[in-house]
């Protein structure tokens, strides 16, 4: 299946002298969800606004559909088909949540959307005149999907969308990611709840230091046993994905400096 994203051998960071993705790859495919995980400090949401247009440095490739878009500013990339739900300031508190969908709207052009996300979301339906501020984070995360979603986006970039939520709120957030294909969208996962991340993907990436440490079938990696030791924290994977993980075993290259693995070799399916 065609890619509707492909970073290729990406390269930057905040300033010219660091690095912090230090030669990445990926790629997502249509109305797939993928998420990529790992620990603080590996470079994800890095990753995430290099993907939008909001790291200043970057060095490589960055297409959608196969358009080239890695010099094109932020705005551009909006238009090409990019939404974004950044981690924190994703919702304008002082607006209503009808105002919140009506500003996207106004600059897209799209105004007949927002009953259709009324529609997707019923309890933003029935607070549309509540100020954001007031929504709880179950529902301002909702709000801030709507937003990303009113401009009818190809893809969906998605940074550390649970981390503001409280334990009861997470589970079904979760829920809330696994249904967003039915939009039309592709959606990418920045998010260091890995395991739980997963559960709702097909596809899953583990950054390490700025680089892609693993990658493979969600349901692949959580059965892999030293992934999960070494990234996705301790734990048996479910029975059902330990046998497709015999079925298709990713073999790791190992690295020659230390006992941890920096690669995979992706088989055939």
């Amino acid at each position: 299946m065609t890619a509707v994203l492909q970073v290729l051998n990406l390269c930057g960071g905040y300033t010219p002298e660091v690095d912090i993705i230090k030669g990445l790859t990926l790629s997502l495919r249509d109305r797939q969800i993928a998420t990529v995980a790992g620990t603080n400090g590996a470079g994800k949401s890095t990753l995430a606004k290099a993907i939008v247009g909001l790291l200043p440095q970057i060095r490589g490739d960055i297409l959608v559909d196969g358009r080239a878009i890695t010099r094109e500013p932020a705005e551009k990339r909006a238009q090409l088909g990019i939404g974004y739900v950044p981690q924190v300031a994703n919702v304008f508190g002082g607006l209503s949540v009808l105002e919140n969908l009506q500003i996207v709207a106004s600059v897209h052009g799209c105004k007949g959307r927002i009953e259709e996300m009324f529609a997707r979301f019923p309890a933003l339906a029935q607070r549309r005149r509540a100020y954001a501020s007031s929504l709880s984070g179950g529902e301002r995360q909702q709000l801030a999907f709507a937003r990303a979603l009113v401009p009818n986006p190809k893809i969906m970039v998605l940074d550390e969308p649970t981390a503001a939520l409280s334990p009861a709120k997470v589970t079904e957030s979760f829920q809330l990611i696994k249904t967003l294909p039915s939009f039309g969208v592709s959606v990418l996962v920045v998010e260091q709840r890995a395991r739980q991340a997963l559960a709702v993907s097909d596809y899953g990436y583990i950054m390490d230091g700025g680089k892609i440490a693993l990658e493979g079938e969600a349901g692949i990696l959580l059965a892999d046993d030293r992934a999960a030791e070494l990234y996705l924290g301790r734990g048996r994977a479910p029975q059902e994905a330990t046998t497709h993980r015999e079925k298709h075993a990713v073999p790791i290259i190992e690295s020659a400096a230390a006992d941890v693995p920096l690669l995979p070799v992706p088989m055939d399916s």
